[in-house]
């Protein structure tokens, strides 16, 4: 089997649909399970679908209008749409009948129950328009296969009920099923965190033992930067497992952090390839492979907060403290992008993706002067050489931190 994944930009409109059913054509899709996001924005409009719920506004016209640019997009595909529109009708009542009956109060359990939509409406369409241009596949439930934990938004991989599931299917076909989803023992929908999709596929490809695993976007592969922030990318064409690690831990966008680690494991090529030009080579990610061309990789993480915390009475920045600091960040869900410590202080760059920074610096308040720069820019340079930091303003330069071979760098917005 291959794995195949698209995202929400391949498929964010009809004619996207119909270049991923060209693509499969011009490819090859005998014994390939493909994973696909949910269309365009969908996600962001159901996000909005659950805030608008629990601030007690009309959801239902965001609903509504979700529900009519598919059906509109459905129109575009099939000349009769009308089953295809009643299965994308069903998707958005089931969404209203559970907000209406729902009692939970917890955020995140509700969030996934109404997110997932967008992945199970996009597949649905996919399969049946695959299916009608005599692309024969069979669509499949993810919350059948994936199961994990309860930890709702974040849920994590019970690899050994997930692998006893997926082995169970044939080694022949085609399949389309859903990024991102899972569900839980009690077979309530579980997400596994945004961007999730690309782990989803890593997921299959190591239940199904894959020959390969390729991720189709709209860039050409791996880039050494991303176009939007800098001048001159350039296309990395083979990277190894280690070294796509360590861009996806700094946040390069084209991997998901997660996806890496199960195609490692058993030493699955994989491959960052272009929907636009699926005949070009892409990036290959495998073992061993050197990093070609060997250039810096240059990654920026916006939306970031420089805290710097610094004890009242000049004593030492001891294991105990930092493991109490440590104890709150985790409880508050704050990643730290980048740590730098002296005797009596310690400067923390954070991402602060559940809005809890304010309840950490009121906790940290207590026990030592607090000092953030909030909405800070960080720049991290793999591979950087004597040019590299040009990219960034000295005079707006808050924190810089070499370790070997990658250089950090914290500057104002």
């Amino acid at each position: 089997m291959k794995v195949f994944k698209f995202g929400g930009a391949s498929v964010k409109d009809a004619a996207g649909v119909r270049n991923v059913a060209e693509l499969l054509q011009s490819v090859g899709y005998e014994n390939t399970c493909v994973i696909v996001s949910a269309m365009g924005k969908t996600t962001n409009a159901l996000e909005e679908v659950v805030k608008r719920y629990f601030e007690k506004d009309d959801f239902e016209k965001t609903i509504n209008d979700v529900k009519e640019q598919h059906i509109t997009l459905a129109k575009e595909l099939f000349d009769n749409p009308t089953e295809v529109s009643n299965e994308i009708s069903q998707f958005f009542d089931d969404i209203v009948s559970f907000l209406r009956r729902n009692k939970s109060p917890n955020y995140s359990y509700v969030y996934d129950q109404i997110v997932c939509c967008g992945e199970l409406i996009s597949t649905k369409i996919i399969s049946m328009y695959l299916n009608s241009i005599k692309i024969h596949n069979e669509w499949l439930d993810v919350r059948d296969y994936i199961k994990t934990d309860n930890t709702y938004r974040e849920g994590k991989v019970n690899w050994t009920l997930t692998e006893e599931n997926i082995t169970k299917l044939p080694q022949t076909g085609l399949f389309i099923t859903q990024g991102f989803l899972g569900s839980d023992l009690n077979f309530f929908t579980t997400t596994l965190g945004r961007e999730g999709s690309d782990y989803s596929a890593a997921i299959f490809a190591y239940c199904l033992n894959a020959e390969s695993m390729t991720i189709w976007k709209d860039v050409p592969g791996v880039l050494n930067a991303d176009p939007r922030y800098f001048d001159k990318a350039e296309l990395l064409h083979h990277i190894s497992y280690e070294e796509a690690i360590e861009l996806a831990y700094y946040g390069a966008s084209v991997i998901h952090p997660k996806t890496l680690q199960p195609l490692q494991q058993k030493k699955i090529p994989f491959f960052v390839k272009s929907f636009i030009n699926p005949t070009e080579a892409g990036t290959e990610v495998a073992k061993g492979q050197p990093l070609d061309p060997k250039v810096p990789c240059f990654i920026l993480k916006r939306d970031q907060h420089l805290v710097r915390l610094s004890s009242k009475d000049f004593s030492f920045i001891t294991e105990d403290k930092l493991s109490g600091i440590f104890n709150k960040l985790y409880d508050y869900q704050i990643k730290v992008n980048l740590m730098q410590n002296s005797a009596i202080s310690l400067s923390l760059c954070l991402e602060d993706k559940y809005n809890n920074l304010d309840k950490f610096v009121a906790d940290m308040n207590e026990e030592f002067k607090v000092q953030a720069e909030n909405n800070v820019l960080l720049y991290t340079i793999r591979h950087f050489n004597s040019d590299s930091d040009k990219v960034v303003s000295k005079e707006k330069e808050l924190l810089r931190q070499t370790v070997r071979e990658t250089l950090q760098i914290v500057v104002k917005a």
